[in-house]
Protein backbone atom coordinates (compact mmCIF):
# COMPACT_ATOMS: atom_id res chain seq x y z
CA UNK A 1 0.00 0.00 0.00
CA UNK A 2 2.82 2.37 0.89
CA UNK A 3 4.71 1.54 -2.31
CA UNK A 4 1.64 2.12 -4.48
CA UNK A 5 0.79 5.42 -2.81
CA UNK A 6 4.35 6.74 -3.18
CA UNK A 7 4.44 5.91 -6.90
CA UNK A 8 0.90 7.25 -7.55
CA UNK A 9 1.51 10.49 -5.65
CA UNK A 10 4.88 11.03 -7.32
CA UNK A 11 3.56 10.54 -10.86
CA UNK A 12 0.50 12.73 -10.31
CA UNK A 13 2.53 15.38 -8.46
CA UNK A 14 5.11 15.62 -11.25
CA UNK A 15 2.46 15.66 -14.01
CA UNK A 16 0.00 18.11 -12.42
CA UNK A 17 1.67 19.79 -9.45
CA UNK A 18 -1.23 18.62 -7.27
CA UNK A 19 -1.09 16.54 -4.09
CA UNK A 20 -2.65 13.07 -4.28
CA UNK A 21 -3.76 12.11 -0.77
CA UNK A 22 -4.74 8.73 0.71
CA UNK A 23 -8.33 10.02 0.93
CA UNK A 24 -8.49 9.94 -2.87
CA UNK A 25 -8.59 6.14 -2.67
CA UNK A 26 -11.63 6.07 -0.40
CA UNK A 27 -14.20 6.42 -3.19
CA UNK A 28 -12.36 5.91 -6.49
CA UNK A 29 -15.09 7.20 -8.81
CA UNK A 30 -15.26 10.51 -6.96
CA UNK A 31 -11.47 10.87 -7.15
CA UNK A 32 -11.24 10.17 -10.88
CA UNK A 33 -13.93 12.74 -11.67
CA UNK A 34 -12.04 15.51 -9.90
CA UNK A 35 -9.75 18.24 -11.15
CA UNK A 36 -6.57 16.25 -10.45
CA UNK A 37 -7.29 13.54 -12.99
CA UNK A 38 -8.73 16.09 -15.43
CA UNK A 39 -5.25 17.64 -15.58
CA UNK A 40 -3.58 14.33 -16.43
CA UNK A 41 -2.81 13.41 -20.05
CA UNK A 42 -4.97 10.56 -21.33
CA UNK A 43 -1.97 8.25 -21.73
CA UNK A 44 -0.95 8.79 -18.10
CA UNK A 45 -4.35 7.70 -16.75
CA UNK A 46 -3.97 4.49 -18.76
CA UNK A 47 -0.46 3.97 -17.36
CA UNK A 48 -1.77 4.40 -13.80
CA UNK A 49 -4.50 1.79 -14.27
CA UNK A 50 -1.98 -0.70 -15.69
CA UNK A 51 0.26 -0.06 -12.67
CA UNK A 52 -2.75 -0.71 -10.42
CA UNK A 53 -3.64 -4.14 -11.85
CA UNK A 54 -1.01 -6.18 -9.93
CA UNK A 55 -2.22 -4.63 -6.67
CA UNK A 56 -5.83 -5.53 -7.49
CA UNK A 57 -4.73 -9.14 -7.96
CA UNK A 58 -2.90 -9.07 -4.62
CA UNK A 59 -5.98 -7.65 -2.91
CA UNK A 60 -8.42 -10.19 -4.37
CA UNK A 61 -6.20 -13.22 -3.81
CA UNK A 62 -5.35 -12.19 -0.23
CA UNK A 63 -9.04 -11.59 0.50
CA UNK A 64 -9.85 -15.11 -0.66
CA UNK A 65 -7.03 -16.69 1.36
CA UNK A 66 -7.73 -14.69 4.53
CA UNK A 67 -11.44 -15.52 4.36
CA UNK A 68 -10.71 -19.22 4.04
CA UNK A 69 -8.06 -19.09 6.79
CA UNK A 70 -10.63 -17.47 9.08
CA UNK A 71 -13.20 -20.16 8.28
CA UNK A 72 -15.35 -17.81 6.20
CA UNK A 73 -16.62 -18.21 2.65
CA UNK A 74 -14.15 -17.27 -0.10
CA UNK A 75 -17.11 -15.63 -1.89
CA UNK A 76 -16.60 -12.62 0.39
CA UNK A 77 -13.97 -11.60 -2.19
CA UNK A 78 -16.83 -10.33 -4.37
CA UNK A 79 -17.18 -7.34 -2.07
CA UNK A 80 -13.56 -6.32 -2.67
CA UNK A 81 -14.70 -4.16 -5.60
CA UNK A 82 -17.51 -2.33 -3.77
CA UNK A 83 -16.07 1.06 -2.69
CA UNK A 84 -16.19 1.85 1.05
CA UNK A 85 -17.55 -1.63 1.85
CA UNK A 86 -14.25 -3.16 0.70
CA UNK A 87 -12.34 -1.36 3.47
CA UNK A 88 -14.79 -2.61 6.09
CA UNK A 89 -14.41 -6.11 4.62
CA UNK A 90 -10.60 -6.02 4.86
CA UNK A 91 -10.67 -4.72 8.43
CA UNK A 92 -13.17 -7.39 9.47
CA UNK A 93 -11.20 -10.23 7.86
CA UNK A 94 -7.96 -8.96 9.36
CA UNK A 95 -9.48 -9.01 12.86
CA UNK A 96 -10.76 -12.59 12.64
CA UNK A 97 -8.63 -15.37 14.18
CA UNK A 98 -7.54 -18.35 12.12
CA UNK A 99 -10.05 -21.18 12.11
CA UNK A 100 -9.28 -24.54 13.66
CA UNK A 101 -10.13 -26.25 10.35
CA UNK A 102 -9.41 -24.60 7.05
CA UNK A 103 -11.88 -25.58 4.32
CA UNK A 104 -9.40 -25.24 1.48
CA UNK A 105 -8.06 -28.22 -0.47
CA UNK A 106 -4.34 -27.85 -1.22
CA UNK A 107 -3.93 -31.29 -2.80
CA UNK A 108 -3.09 -31.77 -6.46
CA UNK A 109 -6.04 -31.15 -8.76
CA UNK A 110 -6.95 -33.81 -11.31
CA UNK A 111 -9.00 -32.46 -14.19
CA UNK A 112 -11.90 -34.39 -15.66
CA UNK A 113 -13.90 -34.36 -18.89
CA UNK A 114 -17.16 -35.53 -17.27
CA UNK A 115 -20.23 -33.39 -18.10
CA UNK A 116 -18.13 -30.74 -19.76
CA UNK A 117 -20.89 -29.42 -22.06
CA UNK A 118 -23.53 -29.39 -19.30
CA UNK A 119 -21.27 -27.47 -16.92
CA UNK A 120 -20.34 -24.95 -19.60
CA UNK A 121 -24.01 -24.44 -20.48
CA UNK A 122 -24.87 -23.74 -16.84
CA UNK A 123 -22.06 -21.20 -16.54
CA UNK A 124 -23.01 -19.44 -19.77
CA UNK A 125 -26.72 -19.37 -18.86
CA UNK A 126 -25.97 -17.88 -15.45
CA UNK A 127 -23.75 -15.23 -17.07
CA UNK A 128 -26.44 -14.27 -19.57
CA UNK A 129 -29.06 -13.90 -16.82
CA UNK A 130 -26.79 -11.81 -14.59
CA UNK A 131 -25.38 -9.74 -17.44
CA UNK A 132 -28.77 -8.85 -18.89
CA UNK A 133 -30.15 -7.97 -15.46
CA UNK A 134 -27.12 -5.79 -14.67
CA UNK A 135 -27.43 -3.96 -17.99
CA UNK A 136 -31.14 -3.27 -17.52
CA UNK A 137 -30.70 -2.01 -13.95
CA UNK A 138 -27.65 0.16 -14.63
CA UNK A 139 -28.60 1.64 -17.99
CA UNK A 140 -32.38 1.87 -17.96
CA UNK A 141 -33.11 2.27 -14.24
CA UNK A 142 -30.08 4.07 -12.80
CA UNK A 143 -28.97 5.54 -16.16
CA UNK A 144 -25.25 5.02 -15.54
CA UNK A 145 -22.36 3.64 -17.56
CA UNK A 146 -19.88 3.29 -14.74
CA UNK A 147 -18.02 0.95 -12.44
CA UNK A 148 -21.05 -1.27 -11.94
CA UNK A 149 -21.48 -1.99 -15.66
CA UNK A 150 -17.91 -2.16 -16.95
CA UNK A 151 -16.08 -3.49 -13.86
CA UNK A 152 -18.46 -5.13 -11.39
CA UNK A 153 -20.57 -6.92 -14.01
CA UNK A 154 -17.65 -8.59 -15.91
CA UNK A 155 -16.14 -9.46 -12.52
CA UNK A 156 -19.34 -11.25 -11.49
CA UNK A 157 -19.83 -12.94 -14.89
CA UNK A 158 -16.28 -14.27 -14.96
CA UNK A 159 -16.31 -15.67 -11.46
CA UNK A 160 -19.79 -17.23 -11.83
CA UNK A 161 -19.09 -18.93 -15.16
CA UNK A 162 -15.69 -20.23 -13.98
CA UNK A 163 -17.18 -21.52 -10.72
CA UNK A 164 -20.10 -23.24 -12.46
CA UNK A 165 -17.83 -24.91 -14.99
CA UNK A 166 -15.42 -26.33 -12.39
CA UNK A 167 -17.69 -27.13 -9.41
CA UNK A 168 -17.67 -30.89 -8.82
CA UNK A 169 -15.63 -31.58 -11.94
CA UNK A 170 -12.30 -29.68 -12.01
CA UNK A 171 -11.19 -28.54 -15.47
CA UNK A 172 -8.01 -26.95 -16.75
CA UNK A 173 -7.41 -23.23 -16.59
CA UNK A 174 -7.36 -23.09 -20.41
CA UNK A 175 -10.80 -24.68 -20.70
CA UNK A 176 -12.12 -22.39 -17.97
CA UNK A 177 -10.84 -19.35 -19.83
CA UNK A 178 -12.62 -20.47 -23.01
CA UNK A 179 -15.91 -20.82 -21.12
CA UNK A 180 -15.51 -17.35 -19.61
CA UNK A 181 -14.75 -15.98 -23.08
CA UNK A 182 -17.82 -17.74 -24.50
CA UNK A 183 -19.99 -16.33 -21.72
CA UNK A 184 -19.01 -12.77 -22.59
CA UNK A 185 -19.67 -13.37 -26.29
CA UNK A 186 -23.14 -14.77 -25.56
CA UNK A 187 -23.93 -11.86 -23.22
CA UNK A 188 -22.86 -9.41 -25.95
CA UNK A 189 -24.94 -11.29 -28.50
CA UNK A 190 -27.97 -11.12 -26.19
CA UNK A 191 -27.59 -7.33 -25.93
CA UNK A 192 -27.40 -7.12 -29.73
CA UNK A 193 -30.41 -9.45 -30.17
CA UNK A 194 -32.66 -7.31 -27.99
CA UNK A 195 -31.33 -4.02 -29.47
CA UNK A 196 -29.85 -2.99 -26.11
CA UNK A 197 -26.46 -2.27 -27.70
CA UNK A 198 -24.87 -2.03 -31.14
CA UNK A 199 -21.95 -3.94 -32.56
CA UNK A 200 -19.47 -1.03 -32.38
CA UNK A 201 -19.94 -0.35 -28.67
CA UNK A 202 -19.80 -4.06 -27.85
CA UNK A 203 -16.48 -4.28 -29.70
CA UNK A 204 -15.10 -1.24 -27.87
CA UNK A 205 -16.21 -2.49 -24.44
CA UNK A 206 -15.15 -6.11 -24.97
CA UNK A 207 -11.40 -5.75 -24.20
CA UNK A 208 -11.92 -4.31 -20.70
CA UNK A 209 -14.68 -6.83 -19.93
CA UNK A 210 -12.61 -9.72 -21.23
CA UNK A 211 -9.56 -8.74 -19.21
CA UNK A 212 -11.52 -8.51 -15.97
CA UNK A 213 -13.43 -11.75 -16.64
CA UNK A 214 -10.21 -13.60 -17.48
CA UNK A 215 -8.58 -12.21 -14.35
CA UNK A 216 -11.37 -13.31 -11.99
CA UNK A 217 -12.00 -16.57 -13.84
CA UNK A 218 -8.93 -17.91 -12.05
CA UNK A 219 -10.53 -16.91 -8.72
CA UNK A 220 -13.82 -18.62 -9.58
CA UNK A 221 -12.01 -21.78 -10.61
CA UNK A 222 -9.92 -21.81 -7.43
CA UNK A 223 -13.03 -21.47 -5.26
CA UNK A 224 -14.78 -24.29 -7.12
CA UNK A 225 -11.77 -26.62 -7.08
CA UNK A 226 -10.19 -25.85 -3.69
CA UNK A 227 -13.13 -24.91 -1.50
CA UNK A 228 -16.08 -26.95 -0.25
CA UNK A 229 -18.25 -23.86 0.13
CA UNK A 230 -21.79 -24.44 -1.09
CA UNK A 231 -23.49 -22.55 -3.93
CA UNK A 232 -25.69 -20.45 -1.57
CA UNK A 233 -22.58 -18.45 -0.71
CA UNK A 234 -22.73 -17.08 -4.25
CA UNK A 235 -25.51 -14.79 -3.03
CA UNK A 236 -22.80 -12.44 -1.76
CA UNK A 237 -22.31 -11.49 -5.40
CA UNK A 238 -25.73 -9.88 -5.49
CA UNK A 239 -24.28 -6.98 -3.49
CA UNK A 240 -21.54 -6.33 -6.02
CA UNK A 241 -23.37 -4.69 -8.94
CA UNK A 242 -25.92 -2.59 -7.01
CA UNK A 243 -23.22 -1.53 -4.52
CA UNK A 244 -21.02 -0.21 -7.30
CA UNK A 245 -24.04 1.33 -9.05
CA UNK A 246 -24.91 3.41 -5.98
CA UNK A 247 -21.40 4.87 -6.06
CA UNK A 248 -21.88 5.74 -9.74
CA UNK A 249 -25.15 7.54 -9.04
CA UNK A 250 -23.85 9.47 -6.02
CA UNK A 251 -20.59 10.62 -7.62
CA UNK A 252 -20.04 14.40 -8.01
CA UNK A 253 -20.16 16.25 -11.36
CA UNK A 254 -17.75 14.95 -13.96
CA UNK A 255 -14.51 16.68 -14.93
CA UNK A 256 -14.08 18.69 -18.15
CA UNK A 257 -11.20 17.64 -20.41
CA UNK A 258 -9.56 19.45 -23.32
CA UNK A 259 -8.33 17.84 -26.54
CA UNK A 260 -5.93 20.00 -28.61
CA UNK A 261 -4.79 19.31 -32.17
CA UNK A 262 -2.44 21.52 -34.19
CA UNK A 263 -1.14 21.76 -37.77
CA UNK A 264 1.06 24.22 -39.68
CA UNK A 265 -0.19 25.89 -42.84
CA UNK A 266 1.80 27.57 -45.64
CA UNK A 267 -0.36 30.68 -45.60
CA UNK A 268 -0.55 33.86 -43.49
CA UNK A 269 -3.05 34.08 -40.59
CA UNK A 270 -5.40 36.34 -42.60
CA UNK A 271 -5.84 33.67 -45.30
CA UNK A 272 -6.26 30.93 -42.73
CA UNK A 273 -8.86 32.99 -40.85
CA UNK A 274 -10.89 33.38 -44.05
CA UNK A 275 -10.87 29.61 -44.50
CA UNK A 276 -11.96 29.07 -40.90
CA UNK A 277 -14.90 31.43 -41.37
CA UNK A 278 -15.84 30.42 -44.94
CA UNK A 279 -15.56 26.68 -44.36
CA UNK A 280 -16.44 24.60 -47.44
CA UNK A 281 -17.84 21.08 -47.66
CA UNK A 282 -15.29 18.40 -46.79
CA UNK A 283 -14.79 16.17 -49.79
CA UNK A 284 -12.13 13.91 -48.25
CA UNK A 285 -13.22 10.30 -47.80
CA UNK A 286 -14.06 9.45 -44.15
CA UNK A 287 -11.48 7.34 -42.31
CA UNK A 288 -12.11 3.86 -40.95
CA UNK A 289 -13.47 4.92 -37.50
CA UNK A 290 -16.02 7.15 -39.25
CA UNK A 291 -17.05 4.41 -41.67
CA UNK A 292 -17.64 2.21 -38.62
CA UNK A 293 -20.28 4.63 -37.35
CA UNK A 294 -18.46 7.37 -35.42
CA UNK A 295 -19.98 10.78 -36.17
CA UNK A 296 -17.73 12.95 -38.38
CA UNK A 297 -17.82 16.56 -39.73
CA UNK A 298 -19.17 17.22 -43.21
CA UNK A 299 -19.51 21.02 -43.48
CA UNK A 300 -19.84 24.19 -41.39
CA UNK A 301 -21.60 27.51 -41.83
CA UNK A 302 -21.52 30.72 -39.75
CA UNK A 303 -24.65 32.85 -39.69
CA UNK A 304 -23.75 36.43 -38.83
CA UNK A 305 -20.43 37.95 -37.78
CA UNK A 306 -18.79 38.76 -34.48
CA UNK A 307 -19.85 37.68 -31.01
CA UNK A 308 -23.45 36.49 -31.14
CA UNK A 309 -23.16 34.82 -34.54
CA UNK A 310 -24.03 31.13 -34.68
CA UNK A 311 -21.90 28.42 -36.21
CA UNK A 312 -23.67 25.31 -37.52
CA UNK A 313 -21.25 22.40 -37.87
CA UNK A 314 -22.96 19.57 -39.70
CA UNK A 315 -21.84 16.04 -38.80
CA UNK A 316 -22.86 12.73 -40.32
CA UNK A 317 -25.43 12.22 -37.53
CA UNK A 318 -26.78 15.77 -37.25
CA UNK A 319 -25.79 19.37 -36.54
CA UNK A 320 -23.81 21.06 -33.77
CA UNK A 321 -25.26 24.47 -32.87
CA UNK A 322 -22.41 26.70 -31.66
CA UNK A 323 -22.97 30.33 -30.58
CA UNK A 324 -19.81 32.41 -31.11
CA UNK A 325 -18.33 33.77 -27.85
CA UNK A 326 -14.99 35.19 -29.12
CA UNK A 327 -14.39 36.74 -32.56
CA UNK A 328 -10.81 38.03 -32.59
CA UNK A 329 -9.76 38.12 -36.24
CA UNK A 330 -7.32 36.75 -37.30
CA UNK A 331 -6.24 35.18 -34.03
CA UNK A 332 -9.03 33.37 -32.19
CA UNK A 333 -12.54 32.06 -32.77
CA UNK A 334 -14.32 30.48 -29.78
CA UNK A 335 -17.81 29.10 -29.36
CA UNK A 336 -20.04 27.22 -26.95
CA UNK A 337 -21.99 24.10 -27.87
CA UNK A 338 -25.71 24.69 -27.41
CA UNK A 339 -26.85 21.47 -29.06
CA UNK A 340 -25.18 18.39 -30.47
CA UNK A 341 -26.23 15.28 -32.43
CA UNK A 342 -25.65 11.63 -31.44
CA UNK A 343 -21.96 10.72 -31.20
CA UNK A 344 -22.31 7.65 -33.41
CA UNK A 345 -24.59 5.63 -35.63
CA UNK A 346 -24.61 2.12 -34.16
CA UNK A 347 -24.20 -1.00 -36.28
CA UNK A 348 -27.25 -3.12 -35.62
CA UNK A 349 -29.74 -5.35 -37.48
CA UNK A 350 -32.44 -3.02 -36.12
CA UNK A 351 -33.38 0.50 -37.13
CA UNK A 352 -33.20 1.76 -33.53
CA UNK A 353 -30.82 0.76 -30.72
CA UNK A 354 -31.99 1.55 -27.19
CA UNK A 355 -28.59 2.59 -25.86
CA UNK A 356 -28.71 5.88 -23.88
CA UNK A 357 -24.93 6.40 -24.14
CA UNK A 358 -25.42 7.55 -27.74
CA UNK A 359 -26.99 10.73 -26.34
CA UNK A 360 -25.45 12.76 -23.53
CA UNK A 361 -22.82 10.46 -22.00
CA UNK A 362 -20.15 12.10 -24.15
CA UNK A 363 -20.76 15.82 -24.53
CA UNK A 364 -18.79 18.62 -26.15
CA UNK A 365 -19.16 21.82 -24.12
CA UNK A 366 -17.18 24.35 -26.18
CA UNK A 367 -14.57 24.68 -28.92
CA UNK A 368 -11.94 27.07 -30.22
CA UNK A 369 -9.64 27.85 -33.16
CA UNK A 370 -6.34 29.62 -32.39
CA UNK A 371 -4.10 31.08 -35.11
CA UNK A 372 -0.44 31.93 -34.46
CA UNK A 373 1.75 33.68 -37.03
CA UNK A 374 5.00 31.86 -37.90
CA UNK A 375 8.05 32.83 -39.94
CA UNK A 376 7.86 32.98 -43.75
CA UNK A 377 4.15 33.85 -43.74
CA UNK A 378 3.11 30.57 -42.24
CA UNK A 379 0.48 29.87 -39.55
CA UNK A 380 0.06 27.43 -36.70
CA UNK A 381 -3.61 26.48 -36.42
CA UNK A 382 -4.86 24.84 -33.23
CA UNK A 383 -8.27 23.32 -32.69
CA UNK A 384 -9.54 22.61 -29.17
CA UNK A 385 -12.60 20.78 -27.89
CA UNK A 386 -13.64 20.79 -24.24
CA UNK A 387 -15.72 17.75 -23.37
CA UNK A 388 -17.16 15.64 -20.58
CA UNK A 389 -17.39 11.88 -20.56
CA UNK A 390 -19.71 9.97 -18.24
CA UNK A 391 -18.62 6.43 -19.11
CA UNK A 392 -16.20 4.61 -16.82
CA UNK A 393 -13.52 3.49 -16.24
CA UNK A 394 -12.11 6.78 -17.52
CA UNK A 395 -8.55 5.44 -17.95
CA UNK A 396 -9.99 3.11 -20.61
CA UNK A 397 -12.59 5.29 -22.34
CA UNK A 398 -10.86 8.68 -22.26
CA UNK A 399 -7.91 7.72 -24.54
CA UNK A 400 -10.43 6.29 -27.03
CA UNK A 401 -12.49 9.48 -26.90
CA UNK A 402 -9.43 11.71 -27.36
CA UNK A 403 -8.08 9.62 -30.24
CA UNK A 404 -11.41 10.01 -32.04
CA UNK A 405 -11.53 13.74 -31.26
CA UNK A 406 -8.08 14.18 -32.80
CA UNK A 407 -9.29 12.39 -35.94
CA UNK A 408 -12.26 14.77 -36.09
CA UNK A 409 -9.98 17.78 -35.54
CA UNK A 410 -7.60 16.72 -38.30
CA UNK A 411 -10.50 16.29 -40.71
CA UNK A 412 -11.52 19.91 -40.05
CA UNK A 413 -8.01 21.40 -39.87
CA UNK A 414 -6.88 19.64 -43.05
CA UNK A 415 -9.86 21.12 -44.88
CA UNK A 416 -8.90 24.62 -43.65
CA UNK A 417 -5.31 23.95 -44.76
CA UNK A 418 -6.48 22.82 -48.20
CA UNK A 419 -8.56 25.98 -48.67
CA UNK A 420 -5.92 28.38 -47.31
CA UNK A 421 -3.10 26.99 -49.47
CA UNK A 422 -5.05 27.12 -52.73
CA UNK A 423 -3.78 29.76 -55.20
CA UNK A 424 -5.76 33.00 -55.32
CA UNK A 425 -8.01 33.10 -58.36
Amino acid sequence: MVLKYIVDASIIGIATGRLWTPLDYFVPLIAIRGATVAALPAWLTTLLILWTLPFIWIGVSMTVRRAVDAGRSPWWCLLFFVPIINYALMLWLSALPSAARVDWDTSEVTTTAVRRVESAAVGVAASVALGTLALLVNVFVLETYGLALFLATPFLLGIVSAYSYNKGHPRSFGETTLVVFLSLIVVGGTMLLFALEGILCIILAFPVGMFIAFFVGAVGRAIAVRSHTGPPSLAYGLFLVPGAALIDVSAPPKAVFEAVTAIEIDAPPERVWESVIAFRDIEAKPGLPFRMGISYPVRARIYGTGVGAVRHCEFSTGTFVEPITVWDAPHRLAFDVADQPPVLQEWSPYRHVYAPHIQGFFRSTRGEFRLTALANKRTRLEGSTWYTIDIHPLPYWRPIAEALLHRIHYRVLDQVKLQAQQPLS
